[in-house]
């Protein structure tokens, strides 16, 4: 990283703590409040920092569930991720530098939607992937919140918000998918060749995967 980018990295950092603290002053120790909410724009430059405000409850998914129902099975803080698009606090999550070999699935409904093969270190604090695993459990859509136009990502079978899809990545694909580590859960393997034999045995098992 030369000086330029390391400028820009933290500038982009520092800006997106603020948003962090705006919105977590007012109770510290309140896991709820550590989730970001759409308080001060003008503050949060980062796009990966700010949350979503799209609506999913009028779409159908094939893993259905009441508000009630996700709300018992998720903690409050992937609750307030996964099903109300907020953004959780950079580098205060546990996968952001996380190195083991594995898949991480949605936190909903466990369809493998990223490898670790295909991690890398963003610097944004926030898990990043080059590609997702399956365009067929990896759903895009059009996020126009704030202003800005961005790309939210999302399970396509339980629509679980994920985060958002930047092309600015690595080659050869050159995306960054900018995820909450709230909105995955990690299933470790013990090797690389064990790895592609478990997400496979997972998508050979699943009969009814959108098209």
């Amino acid at each position: 990283m030369n000086a330029k980018q390391m400028n820009e990295f933290v500038l982009i950092t520092f800006l997106a703590m603020l948003c962090v603290v705006s919105d977590l002053q007012a109770d510290s120790n309140n896991e709820e409040s550590e989730a970001l909410s759409p308080t001060d724009v003008q503050s949060c430059m980062s796009a990966c920092g700010l949350p979503s405000d799209l609506d999913f409850s009028d779409r159908s998914f094939p893993i259905q569930r009441s508000d009630e129902e996700w709300r018992s099975l998720l903690s409050e803080m992937s609750y307030q991720v996964a099903r109300k698009h907020k953004t959780e606090p950079p580098f205060q999550n546990p996968y952001h530098d996380n190195k083991e070999v594995g898949y991480y699935a949605c936190v909903g409904c466990e369809a493998p939607l990223f490898s670790s093969l295909d991690k890398y270190d963003s610097g944004t604090g926030w898990p990043s992937f080059s590609q997702a695993i399956d365009d067929r459990t990896v759903a895009q859509q059009v996020d126009t919140s704030f202003g800005m136009r961005r790309v939210e990502v999302h399970c396509a079978l339980c629509g679980s918000h994920q985060g958002h899809l930047f092309p600015d990545g690595p080659e050869p694909t050159f995306t960054r998918f900018c995820i909450n580590s709230a909105s995955l859960k990690f299933l470790p393997v013990a090797s690389a060749e064990m790895l592609t034999a478990a997400i496979l045995e997972w998508y050979q098992a699943k009969k009814n995967l959108p098209q």
